[in-house]
């Protein structure tokens, strides 16, 4: 990524999410969930304040009741659309997606923001929607002017590579709402809204999981770009982890250029098995994916990210190794874009950003499934997860470049 754009990304981000992610990972405040009545109250960004470089605060989902199970940490999008009481978008209310570099079922990032989309279109009876699927970054000024052409109420752009691209394009389209997932800005027109997560926690959940796991003392993650921030802080939050629960553990970690090579991250993964590790732990889209799902057919365990991989990268069980996906890190993109879309059409839509955690259950992990996961790993990685909640457990990781506290992290 360009240096400039991260230099002014990690300065800015600071002073805008520092209770967020400097020290305490959920110190912001929560806006009131959605009213399951007459017409719902879904979460708003507040405006800037008027100081010489506003800065918009970070504003968390709402934060539903502390689950008693895991399986309670995982709203559906059913139960999601019960909660907006039934409101439904105006004839012609139109969605349109522009994805990142892959494609909307490719298993992780991308496909559970189109799943957010669709659920959204069928809760709210909208009946027009686009997607265009990016094959490189030099396609994204292009994809975003082809979607705004058809004039959308609401145009999705996932990941962070786009932030720049978007925030032009939302300049130059004032009367279409963007909702970018994974994109900051010191500050934003009041039709985009940028959607932030605690990739940390949902990484120090993982590592928490593969060292309870873990009989060699030896785990591994593949991750994707080094230079985007949501990747370096699911890979130092993974680290983290797993050291909280065995300090002794040995943690090997490897970026890689490119989300979409499932190939490399198999190949990663086999080396990382051949090193010793038994957990492999995949952070980079379908890059990662290809490295669980090599671990899980050696017969080592693997952990997923974004979504339930159980359902997409090992095809609801039926691919094999299934029984060695111990689980996932999933980070609620799908209701960070139902949401965002509801409040379009609830009128309550507000620029500015919007920040899912542990602690508003936007950061969770999915089921075991088939796994043999013993009782007391589960326990300790619903612990831990329990912990991120409600604040007692920090991750260590500065939430906004993904660096470890102490370490030259821009949170020091």
């Amino acid at each position: 990524m360009h240096k400039k754009l991260m230099a002014l990304f990690a300065l800015l981000l600071c002073l805008a999410l520092v209770a967020a992610g400097c020290g305490n990972d959920d110190d912001s405040e929560s806006a009131p969930a959605p009213v399951p009545t007459e017409a719902p109250a879904p979460t708003e960004a507040p405006e800037p304040e008027p100081t010489e470089a506003p800065a918009p605060e970070p504003t968390e989902a709402p934060a539903p009741e502390a689950p008693t199970a895991p399986s309670e940490a995982l709203i559906s999008l059913e139960q999601e659309c019960e909660a907006w009481g039934g409101i439904q978008a105006p004839d012609g209310f139109r969605v349109n997606m522009v994805t990142d570099i892959g494609k909307v079922d490719d298993g992780t990032f991308n496909q559970f923001a189109h799943e957010g989309m669709i659920g959204a279109t069928e809760c709210f009876g909208i009946e027009d929607f686009s997607v265009i699927e990016t094959a490189s970054e030099a396609d994204y000024d292009a994809n975003l002017s082809t979607s705004a052409s058809e004039n959308p109420d609401a145009l999705i752009t996932v990941g962070f590579l786009l932030g720049t691209d978007t925030m032009l394009a939302a300049e130059e389209n004032p009367n279409i709402n963007y909702i970018g997932i994974d994109q900051f800005h010191v500050e934003y027109p009041s039709n985009y809204v940028g959607v932030l997560f605690n990739e940390h926690e949902g990484g120090f959940i993982a590592g928490a999981l593969a060292a309870s796991l873990s009989e060699s003392g030896v785990v591994g993650v593949v991750a994707g770009r080094e230079d985007v921030p949501p990747v370096v802080k699911f890979v130092n939050g993974y680290e983290a982890g797993a050291k909280y629960i065995d300090p002794d553990i040995q943690v090997l970690s490897v970026y890689n250029e490119s989300f979409t090579d499932p190939a490399k991250g198999a190949s990663d993964a086999q080396q990382f098995i051949g090193d010793g590790a038994d957990v492999i732990f995949g952070a980079g889209g379908p890059t990662g994916s290809g490295g669980i799902k090599a671990a899980a057919e050696a017969g080592a365990w693997g952990i997923g990210v974004d979504q339930d991989e159980y359902y997409t990268t090992f095809n609801g069980g039926s691919a094999p190794g299934s029984e060695y996906l111990a689980s996932s890190a999933i980070k609620r993109v799908d209701l960070s874009v139902f949401r965002n879309i509801g409040a379009i059409i609830h009128g309550t839509f507000r620029g500015g950003i919007f920040v899912l955690t542990a602690g508003n259950l936007g950061i969770t992990y999915a089921p075991f499934h088939d796994a043999a996961v013993s009782a007391e790993a589960a326990a300790a990685v619903e612990r831990v997860r329990a912990g991120l909640a409600d604040g007692s457990i920090t991750t260590g990781v500065c939430g906004i470049d993904g660096l470890f506290l102490g370490e030259g992290s821009l949170c020091d």
